[in-house]
């Protein structure tokens, strides 16, 4: 589609449909994971993608860079990489006058689309390095600031049972993330469906079907889709509620709770519930639209206390708790 169509409910949907039935061609099943990171990257915001090795992580956030006409950037992270290694550095090389002079030299940073994969095996000095990049869309080396250019997201992956040489993630940073994505081990069909295109001599692509301005067309529909004063007080009452201390927290909140969702959360939800909703093909926001992507948004944003960790409770099964608790008004 070119950057000149006008931006519509039907091309929305055409162009997010062309962009799901290329990454089939490629990544059998997961859908949820497919609608799930399509969102985020409609929303120009960043995701993290959490599964055990050999589950297609990284081949999806590869093909979805295929099927999309940007500037695409790997960054394998390793507890050796330095934060120079992501937003480059200024270098001393000699001019045509015969001078010295520094020159910026941009890391891989400086792209669209930014594959950070393994992201917890790097550093917290070198994790660090995407934050402002995260937040302000912004690069500063030696004291001046390098802007990146639209559109610009992080899609992030990381092994939650391999916790050998790995740092955590720190809250700040995953609040970061608009959504953290669970990739499921697949059925027996699915991995039936995984070995017959893997295991021959034909391999499947993805061929690009829109480009950067698109995206960034159809992120503005999604920011100019209207809520209702209703939706919003909802997804309030919701975050609110996250947080063992307030008076509409449900038992399980209180018991294993140490900090609820931030504010971000909440703008995850809404922007979330606005997009799921333009990509089923409606103008209007409905509770099953926020309901739908609420654990997505919110998993990463509770801080657990350590009975939670003991008793091996998931932060999932307490977001189902707060939803079942709150009431629909």
């Amino acid at each position: 589609m070119s950057a000149s169509t006008e931006m519509n409910l039907e091309v929305f949907s055409q162009t997010a449909q062309a962009i799901e039935a290329e990454i089939r061609r490629v990544i059998v099943g997961q859908a949820d994971v497919v609608r799930a990171v399509l969102i985020c990257i409609i929303a120009g915001r960043h995701a993290l993608l959490e599964g055990v090795p050999g589950l297609g992580k990284t081949m999806l956030i590869r093909t979805l860079a295929d099927a999309l006409d940007l500037k695409f950037a790997r960054i394998q992270f390793t507890p050796d990489l330095m934060p120079a290694d992501i937003t480059g550095t200024d270098i001393l090389e000699e001019t045509e006058e015969g001078r010295r002079a520094f020159r910026f030299q941009a890391g891989p940073v400086f792209a669209n689309l930014i594959l950070a994969d393994e992201i917890n095996r790097a550093t917290p000095k070198t994790q660090s390095a995407l934050l402002e990049a995260m937040q302000e869309h912004t690069v500063t080396v030696a004291n001046r600031s390098y802007t990146l250019e639209p559109p610009f997201f992080v899609l992030a992956t990381q092994n939650p049972i391999e916790q050998e040489g790995t740092y955590p993630l720190p809250e700040a940073q995953l609040d970061r993330f608009m959504f953290k994505v669970n990739v499921g081990f697949p059925n027996v069909r699915d991995i039936v469906h995984i070995l017959e295109r893997t295991t021959g001599a034909d391999v499947a692509s993805a061929s690009k079907v829109t480009d950067g301005a698109t995206l960034l067309q159809m992120g503005n529909l999604a920011l100019n889709t209207p809520v209702a004063t209703h939706l919003t007080e909802y997804v309030a009452r919701l975050i609110v509620a996250t947080h063992p201390e307030s008076e509409d927290s449900p038992p399980l909140v209180r018991q294993y709770v140490r900090y609820g969702a931030s504010p971000r959360g909440a703008q995850a939800l809404i922007l979330g519930g606005k997009i799921n909703a333009l990509l089923e093909g409606r103008f209007n926001v409905s509770f099953e639209d926020i309901n739908a992507i609420a654990a997505n948004a919110l998993r990463h944003r509770l801080v657990l206390n350590f009975e939670a960790v003991a008793e091996g409770v998931l932060a999932d099964a307490i977001i189902h708790d707060v939803l079942q608790a709150l009431p629909v008004k």
